[in-house]
């Protein structure tokens, strides 16, 4: 069975999906569904991106099973290291994903992040952290959207242009296959052409230099999102020769 290994609940604090409507809606489509709530120690703004594990075991174990996993998704920031590594220690997670959500303490999400700074310097400076927290984080399973960038930046044109980026990515690539981290193939963004096309050559140079091995995850927010676009995704990996997992028990199995 194919799994959505990254989705996010009540429990994230951008989110007001309701497991009962993710699971019902994953069952709709055909998956499994892994919950992958949102852990952003020292956020800058007003949400508060962390949540209570201990709470988040005793109301979502009961549903976990075999098409419902548990997890988390860690942004990765070398001051909040040590801490967040203490998080994932809490609870026995099936998933720990790690995200670049922040650059240098400040939200990419938002416009004004982007203001007075080149696409080039911003997306460099994208990529150095990602490999850099890579490796950091040695308690990761998963890396998440690595387009992740393009989704919100406002330049004219935001794709992630593999032969633009390519010394950048290839870093990426390297310190995931360094750490034994798999490679998230994020659906969001899979009903662009323009966005397909760029990714790609990014999963095609992740099969050259040795990687075999995605996730599929969605990043649903609400339950209609839930495994969105999911044949592309089995499309591209089929062709790339790419095998789709996920986590159980921190242990990677096939889909």
């Amino acid at each position: 069975m194919l799994f959505d290994s990254h989705s996010h609940t009540v429990f994230s604090a951008d989110s007001e999906m309701r497991a009962e409507d993710a699971m019902q809606k994953a069952r709709e489509r055909g998956t499994g569904i892994v919950f992958t709530e949102h852990l952003d120690l020292d956020y800058p703004g007003d949400l508060d991106f962390t949540f209570d594990p201990q709470a988040y075991w005793r109301t979502y174990e009961p549903l976990r099973g075999e098409t419902v996993r548990l997890g988390v998704e860690i942004g990765m920031w070398e001051q909040t290291r040590e801490r967040s590594a203490a998080f994932v220690r809490e609870v026995p997670f099936d998933l720990v994903i790690g995200a670049i959500h922040l650059l240098d303490g400040e939200d990419i999400y938002y416009p004004d992040f982007y203001a007075g700074k080149q696409k080039n310097e911003v997306y460099h400076r994208y990529y150095e952290q990602m490999a850099a927290n890579l490796r950091r984080h040695d308690f990761v399973d998963v890396l998440a959207h690595i387009d992740y960038i393009a989704r919100y930046a406002p330049y004219a044109d935001p794709e992630i242009a593999y032969g633009d980026f390519r010394e950048d990515i290839d870093a990426v690539l390297q310190a995931a296959l360094e750490t034994d981290t798999v490679l998230e193939l994020n659906t969001r963004r899979l009903d662009s052409r323009r966005a397909l096309k760029e990714l790609v050559p990014v999963y095609q140079r992740y099969r050259e230099l040795g990687g075999r091995y995605v996730t599929l995850g969605s990043d649903a927010h609400t339950a209609e999102a839930v495994a969105c676009h999911f044949a592309a995704a089995r499309e591209l990996t089929e062709e790339l020769g790419l095998k789709i997992v996920t986590f159980c028990n921190r242990q990677m199995e096939s889909c």
